[in-house]
């Protein structure tokens, strides 16, 4: 079974628009872990508009499954990360500014910082992965960052899901299969969904783990937070 990850920085973004701690977030995550999700996700940016690096240090008391932090490795989220030493980390080549994320990284191009970097997280025994477009050169290219998975970016698949799902996972299949011949673990998301899910877990080989986030929680606006993580877990055996 795929294992299933729950971003919860939209929970964070809840709170943080009334300034108080409504919705708590350290109960969310127990509650998220107690309806079965195997993984809890987050990425603190550096104005903390959503996770806060607090907000890290205090899940890392209360996550029961798996702790998977992304973020740009800035030298504050090399020095949380190492502070927290979750169980995953993803490094994700985001601007400041960015809504959302928005790209993978070149690891040719920036193969030597990303060793650096993920040396030390390793050296820290915390697994690295990186967020790739679904380039199979790029995956290939991962390997020699000394990581130990990728992360397939999935905004592409989602946004040609609708009109040609055959098409649209295309390239991820052969990202996959690439990763596989170089013996790198494999993760995916962005802008996955219940629609969308699916098809993806059928078509695409060696996959380890999906992180969801906000289609997850708006989904669960409609149809409740237990069953969706239920409903994504049956579409991910």
């Amino acid at each position: 079974m795929v294992r299933l990850s729950v971003n919860v920085n939209k929970i964070a973004t809840l709170r943080n628009a009334r300034g108080g701690n409504v919705p708590n977030l350290l109960e969310v995550v127990r509650d998220i872990e107690s309806f079965g999700a195997q993984g809890i996700t987050i990425h603190p940016r550096p104005d903390e508009r959503h996770i806060r690096y607090q907000d890290a240090r205090d899940l890392k008391k209360v996550v029961q499954t798996e702790l998977n932090i992304e973020g740009n490795p800035i030298p504050e989220f090399i020095d949380l990360v190492l502070e927290v030493l979750p169980d995953q980390v993803t490094l994700v080549p985001d601007a400041p500014d960015a809504i959302t994320s928005n790209a993978g990284w070149d690891t040719r191009a920036n193969r030597s910082f990303l060793q650096g970097v993920i040396a030390r997280f390793r050296e820290a025994g915390i697994r690295t992965s990186i967020f790739v477009d679904p380039d199979p050169d790029m995956v290939r290219a991962a390997r020699d960052t000394g990581t130990e998975r990728v992360e397939l970016y999935t905004e592409g698949y989602a946004r040609a899901f609708p009109s040609n799902p055959g098409e649209a996972v295309k390239p991820y299949v052969k990202a996959a299969l690439a990763a596989g011949e170089a013996g790198l673990g494999l993760n995916a998301g962005h802008d996955l969904s219940l629609e969308n899910i699916s098809f993806f877990r059928q078509e695409v080989p060696h996959l380890l783990e999906v992180s969801i986030g906000h289609a997850l929680i708006c989904e669960s606006l409609y149809l409740g937070l237990e069953n969706v993580i239920n409903m994504y877990k049956a579409r991910l055996r």
